[in-house]
């Protein structure tokens, strides 16, 4: 609909994630774009992983269960904090059709956006101790690993791992970076290279 309403024509997208499935389709209705046309003056678009922060919220605050579609209004209000500020905002909350074995993705979803769940291929010297200085060496105090994939590799000196860290506050990353370039060791950011991190994570 978004794409439809920039362009003033209904239009076919060529790919869409299916996450917000409540809301996303590739080609608009022409009936609900004769009618979107008319009666919204603006339409945002909204980061799945903030709708995913925003329904575990509305979990832990609220006690409401809600489907992606379901938290979209509320997720967007972030992008208009100060047009809103002292103003009296209704938002319609609908649909309570999430499905629980969806949870670990929509809470990972989450961490991802909030800049709080990292995933790196590291190399690590295949000796006796090196997963222990690297605990020591390069993670915080509030560091977590939340992922360790590795295999040892006969007649080599080192072996990729692929490991998963959440940290407690986004900031934190530049120190955990910082860490890891003093420590001399040779990583991937695997968040970054999307084919690769949807084939790895």
């Amino acid at each position: 609909m978004y794409e439809s309403l920039h362009q003033g024509k209904v239009v076919t997208l060529d790919k869409i994630d299916n996450f917000v499935d409540g809301a996303a389709v590739k080609r608009v209705g022409d009936l609900n774009f004769a009618i979107a046309a008319q009666v919204v003056d603006r339409m945002l678009l909204v980061p799945e992983g903030k709708v995913c922060s925003e329904m575990l919220r509305l979990y832990n605050d609220e006690g409401l269960v809600v489907e992606p579609a379901g938290a979209l209004a509320i997720a967007a209000l972030e992008q208009i904090r100060d047009e809103i500020q002292g103003k009296t905002v209704v938002c319609v909350v609908s649909g309570s059709n999430n499905d629980i074995n969806r949870t670990e993705e929509i809470r990972d979803r989450a961490l991802l956006y909030e800049g709080l769940q990292h995933y790196f291929i590291i190399k690590f010297p295949q000796r006796a101790g090196a997963l222990r200085d690297f605990l020591n060496n390069v993670l915080g105090p509030t560091d977590d690993i939340t992922h360790f994939e590795y295999t040892k590799k006969h007649n080599r000196e080192t072996g990729p791992a692929l490991v998963g860290l959440q940290i407690a506050k986004a900031d934190d990353y530049a120190g955990l970076i910082e860490r890891m370039n003093t420590s001399h060791i040779e990583y991937q950011v695997v968040n970054e290279q999307r084919m690769l991190f949807e084939l790895l994570v």
